[in-house]
């Protein structure tokens, strides 16, 4: 048994050493160059991920510590990534074979796309970002066109509106600015309110809104929706019990996510 333990040990080393030197890897490279099978090498991100060590991507992995195709391209708070990426995990759970799902351009629904893996769904946004995103050959990507606003490359105006009234989803989720139990979301960018609109009103399935608790209880400059559009909040474990009661009154069903 210590020895079989030892094999591990050594075998995950190898992994974090692999990937020190690489940054991304594939599952297969990794069996081949450790001489193992590719459910072992499944096995050892897994175990690796669940000590923080790893992030796994469709098909292959790289450093935790090391920033991922999104987060170089995104504005995220080095203190805040950790929330993102738990609150992102577990909405990707929640998403089910042959879903159309809407995100719009925020960091935390963006990077559901990375924990998708083999799930057969199309993936409707406006963020030209998630062309950056690594996906497996079962995810139909489908932008929206418009304008595109500014650096976070998020497409607007009429035309990326009229796609959307085209579509319907079977689930939304959008990040958001700020959201209050008694006045809804809010974004600081005016021109995505009405994408954000036509998403909530094109989905017939649940909308979740998926946010840091830094954003409950804040107001963002410009409306994207009320709050009896809403269905569901995922965010962090460092919202406040109060705050949750708040929505939860509201008929909103909360979830907190550990990270």
């Amino acid at each position: 048994m210590k020895k079989n333990q030892s094999m591990v040990s050594k075998r995950r080393n190898e992994i974090l050493a692999i990937l020190k030197r690489d940054k991304n890897v594939k599952n297969e490279e990794l069996a081949e160059l450790l001489h193992t099978s590719p459910l072992t090498i499944r096995r050892d991100l897994q175990a690796l991920e669940d000590e923080g060590l790893v992030k796994r991507y469709y098909g292959g992995a790289t450093l935790l510590d090391e920033p991922s195709i999104l987060e170089t391209t995104l504005d995220i708070p080095k203190d805040r990534i950790k929330q993102k990426h738990a609150i992102a995990k577990y909405a990707a759970s929640l998403i089910d074979d042959g879903d159309t799902i809407f995100i719009n351009t925020s960091s935390t629904a963006l990077l559901i796309l990375e924990y998708l893996e083999n799930k057969r769904v199309v993936v409707v946004t406006n963020n030209g970002k998630a062309l950056q995103v690594p996906l497996s050959s079962n995810i139909d990507l489908v932008l929206t066109g418009g304008q595109v606003y500014g650096r976070k490359q998020s497409m607007i105006g009429d035309f990326a509106t009229f796609i959307l009234s085209k579509i319907s989803a079977s689930k939304c989720f959008l990040g958001v600015s700020g959201i209050e139990a008694d006045c809804g979301i809010t974004t600081s960018v005016l021109q995505e309110t009405l994408v954000n609109k036509e998403m909530i009103n094109h989905s017939i399935g649940p909308v979740y809104i998926v946010t840091d608790s830094t954003k409950i209880e804040k107001h963002s400059n410009f409306s994207s929706g009320d709050i009896d559009k809403i269905s569901h909040l995922i965010t962090d474990s460092d919202v406040s019990e109060e705050d949750v009661i708040k929505f939860t009154n509201k008929g909103i069903k909360v979830t907190t996510v550990d990270y």
